[in-house]
């Protein structure tokens, strides 16, 4: 056969493989409800715990019971999430919603969780398959008024801006109900720059390279071509139009916080809106404030009322006083500000990586060419990565960093902290009004791509309980990640964002994030019962905390409120010094393998695909609780006010006995009636020290006498790291409380 017959016939073989593309269903929910018993003993130990540490204060145990689940979970029905499955990025193929299902029930253990598939790649197919999911895991859950699982409907907000003043972020709309006639119709997109990318064509090289150069695994490449061809033909909505006399055959969008909740208010039914990811730099540009966010039109206090400060991305809550960028007051031209605190930013690191490519580093020309490349990276912002020729995940060393925050997420943007955003307050037009300022309660989710609800009951599977991916060969990466095949140069370059040359999916820097991924957080809910509005009313009164993934026992109490004792997530006007107890307990240290009850409901097969050999499997053994740390919050009484001091991280750190039931200690505040300003208070219980995926990051291995980092040993997630390799490093798991915030009455 002539050469050229055989180009055409092979051309013809991945056209064909294209042409095969088959829409990817919700899965089979394979396991049954867990035996009564079993959902009982967990409770029962629970309550034991409660009543020990209630024991040492000689005071009656806490009512209800503390439930653990996730609200933060993606299935294949994600865009992003379809991608990750691709073998060629070491993934493992389609994980449905099915699968999310039994992973809750029999591998995490969980007591509830939540769907949030990215709604920009929801079309009414895939939203009506998830509707019909959910209704399924909840019919096997046994009994209504105490089922083994309860799984909440819900999906993901996915808003990118292309500057601060256009970014709001990410939010997840969580239901109350999931039965036809009590939800939307149709779930409501960003209509921004994550829209387009779900919808943008991958290009050439890829749609044709994957089924020819992975030939074994072209069905999953052409599914995926299919998933995005299905989302491209589904029309949008016409605008302006009242959401309830949409048809059901559209994609519709809301492009501002204020138009998001203008059409839920429109369905009318129950829901949560929770923002997440505020501080990372994947995607969210350097100036990027939450001081917008606080005002009538762009906050609903009766839906805004979580946040997650945790998740498989890292750590949303601290606050730092340095910058990624600066505007200058005259101009509003950014600045790159010089490193602080050992913190680096990232448009300064292009300036050092194309110093040390100067011939003469101390050169006029080379601080012209230094300066130009903090420009240019000023003006890509999230993009900056590409204005600097051939760099190295490891030139960038670890840049944009908070490199004294617990497991900090990536490219740290310290003004949409959780501690930043409780210390604002709006100041309205009218004389004496009080100021709007955010009633958050604390949470934390796993944000897991893998349809695997509560990933963080053990550490282990780098790259399946974490978001950890990369190309499995060298010739892949330099398909997937073009600026990893580009020519060292001695200069930065602009980048364009209109030139077309990058494409969506290869915009966000995933190949440093690796290093900073992590197995996620839970949420923990003081329920009054073991129900489905026992956990909502629990969620919408703030009576709930989050975790680092391990399921620690936390109880936070103001002792002297007006009507007595008020719970973590309370608001309280006092007229004495408040008084605080905080009660907290280890997570069961946990027993290698699954549990009899998990290898009996699943088949060998399907259990290894899902919890891949290990599954939550508490022993009796409680880690130890060795110290709560306490953070007072003090709120803007001006406008304007910096933030800048009015966080106190730590206030107090209480040391705590060496005792296996727990540790219980008391603190006040005697400032506050003298200072006649609102404080905002809640703790963190601190673990001893374990074994932790990615705790090390980007591992620094040397920093200078200001702290600034000078070497890195990424922990990639590509084939130059084993999988087998979890880059275990030791951290401190942690439960963060919900506020309790305080005002001193007036006389």
């Amino acid at each position: 056969m002539a050469r050229h017959e055989l180009r055409a016939a092979a051309m013809g073989s991945i056209l064909l493989a294209l042409a095969c593309g088959e829409h990817q269903g919700p899965g089979r929910i394979d396991g049954d409800a867990l035996p009564a018993e079993l959902v009982s003993a967990r409770g029962a130990d629970r309550a034991r715990a409660a009543e020990a540490l209630a024991a040492r204060t000689g005071t009656p145990a806490p009512q209800g019971q503390i439930l653990f689940g996730d609200l933060h979970v993606h299935t294949v029905f994600s865009a992003d999430a379809f991608m990750m499955g691709l073998p060629i990025l070491q993934g493992e193929g389609a994980h449905p919603i099915a699968d999310a299902c039994d992973f809750a029930r029999y591998c995490s253990a969980l007591d509830f969780w939540s769907i949030n598939d990215h709604a920009e790649a929801l079309t009414p197919r895939r939203w009506q398959e998830t509707t019909e999911s959910i209704r399924q895991c909840n019919a096997i859950a046994g009994d209504e008024a105490s089922p083994d699982l309860v799984s909440f409907l819900g999906w993901e907000w996915t808003q990118v801006g292309s500057s601060p003043e256009d970014h709001w972020g990410h939010k997840n709309v969580i239901l109350r109900e999931s039965e036809a006639g009590r939800i939307p119709r149709r779930p409501i997109h960003s209509a921004s720059f994550a829209t387009r990318a779900m919808r943008a064509k991958l290009p050439l090289v890829t749609r044709y390279g994957l089924p020819l150069l992975d030939w074994s695994n072209r069905q999953y490449a052409a599914n995926l071509f299919h998933f995005q061809q299905e989302l491209r033909e589904t029309p949008d909505c016409p605008e302006g139009v009242d959401t309830r006399e949409l048809p059901d055959d559209c994609l519709e969008g809301a492009e501002t916080p204020q138009q998001l909740f203008a059409k839920l208010d429109q369905w009318g039914f129950d829901s949560l809106v929770i923002p997440h990811g505020t501080t990372w730099g994947l995607y969210t540009p350097a100036g990027s404030a939450w001081d917008k966010q606080l005002n009538p039109a762009q906050h609903d206090p009766e839906r805004q009322r979580l946040i997650e400060v945790f998740s498989g991305h890292g750590n949303s809550e601290e606050y730092r006083g340095w910058r990624g960028a600066l505007a200058d007051p005259v101009t509003g031209q950014g600045i790159c500000p010089a490193p602080r605190d050992g913190h680096e930013a990232c448009c300064w690191r292009a300036g050092e990586i194309i110093r040390d490519r100067c011939e003469e580093p101390d050169s006029a020309l080379c601080e012209e060419r230094v300066s130009e490349a903090r420009r240019n990276y000023l003006d890509a912002d999230v993009l900056g990565r590409f204005t600097v020729p051939g760099a190295t995940t490891a030139d960038w060393s670890d840049c944009g960093s908070c490199p004294d925050c617990f497991l900090p997420s990536f490219g740290y943007r310290p003004a949409s902290s959780a501690q930043y955003i409780m210390a604002l307050s709006h100041f309205g037009d009218a004389p004496g009004a009080s100021p709007e300022r955010f009633r958050f309660g604390f949470m934390a989710s796993s944000d897991n791509h893998s349809a695997r609800p509560g990933t963080g009951y053990k550490e282990y599977g780098r790259t399946t309980q974490t978001e950890a991916r990369g190309a499995r060969s060298e010739l892949w990466r330099r398909i997937l990640r073009p600026e990893s095949r580009a020519d060292v140069e001695p200069e930065s370059r602009p980048f364009d964002r209109d030139s077309g040359r990058v494409q969506p999916f290869q915009l966000l820097d995933f190949e440093r994030q690796s290093s900073l991924f992590l197995t996620g957080g839970l949420v923990a809910v003081h329920a009054r019962e073991r129900s489905r509005d026992g956990i909502w009313d629990a969620l919408v009164s703030r009576q709930v905390y989050g975790t680092s993934g391990e399921r620690m026992l936390l109880w936070f109490d103001l002792l002297d409120g007006p009507a007595g004792v008020l719970p973590m997530g309370s608001e309280a006007s006092v007229f004495r010094t408040p008084r605080f107890r905080v009660r907290a307990a280890g997570s069961f240290v946990q027993q290698p393998g699954c549990p009899e009850v998990a290898r009996n409901a699943l088949s060998p097969g399907r259990l290894e695909h899902l919890c891949r050999g290990e599954c939550y499997n508490p022993s009796d053994e409680r880690h130890a609780i060795e110290r709560i740390e306490v953070v007072r919050i003090r709120p803007q009484v001006k406008a304007h006010e910096p933030v800048d001091g009015l966080v106190d991280d730590p206030w107090r750190v209480l040391p705590c006995s060496d005792d296996a039931a727990g540790c219980v200690v008391e603190f006040d505040d005697p400032e506050l009636l003298s200072s006649g300003r609102e404080a905002i208070y809640y703790v963190r219980a601190i673990q001893a020290a374990s074994p932790t995926v990615n705790a090390a990051g980007l591992r620094c291995s040397a920093r200078d006498e200001s702290g600034r980092c000078l070497a890195v040993d990424p922990c990639y997630g590509d084939y130059r790291t084993p999988t087998t390799d979890d880059c275990l490093a030791p951290s401190e798991e942690r439960a963060w409380s919900s506020p309790i915030f305080v005002t001193p009455a007036s006389p």
